[in-house]
């Protein structure tokens, strides 16, 4: 199982929101089984998934690898610098120890879903507490496809 939330992390404000950021950016936490996908595996998606070479345009959107442990950071560096060889190209993503993460607020939770309103309140009813939804597998993977994914 893979259980995805919405937040913000790597600034030092208390309690930050959408709206009081702070110094934090926003992104995404990650649970996962690493003996059904590894953290390896989970980095190539990430590497894959943005423009690695793009330079944010605010802090509340720098692409961040937020890393829990050594190994975790030699393994984001490792495919950081694999990367860079391979497109020619710097990265400017940057790779940060992790601290804490902060929660946003539940308008922020499963975006794709929100917006299709059928599907949305469908998963309503088989979760009506917004923590249930926010932690449902069901959920992150509907709010993936109608994202694009």
């Amino acid at each position: 199982m893979v259980r995805t939330r919405v937040g913000y992390a790597g600034g030092t404000k208390r309690n930050p929101t959408y709206h009081d950021l702070g110094d934090h950016s926003e992104t995404i936490q990650i649970d996962y089984n690493p003996s059904k996908i590894s953290y390896r595996e989970l980095l190539e998606v990430f590497w894959h998934g943005h423009d690695p070479s793009g330079m944010s345009w605010s802090r509340q959107y720098a692409a961040i690898v937020f890393t829990h442990d050594a190994e975790q950071r030699r393994l984001a560096e490792e495919t950081k610098s694999r990367i860079a060889v391979e497109t020619g190209r710097p990265v400017r993503t940057e790779i940060v120890p992790y601290r804490e993460f902060f929660l946003a607020e539940d308008y922020h939770q499963k975006h794709a879903l929100r917006l299709n309103r059928e599907f949305f309140d469908e998963m309503e009813k088989a979760y009506p507490r917004v923590s249930d939804l926010i932690a449902s597998t069901a959920a992150a993977r509907l709010n993936g496809y109608l994202g694009g994914e």
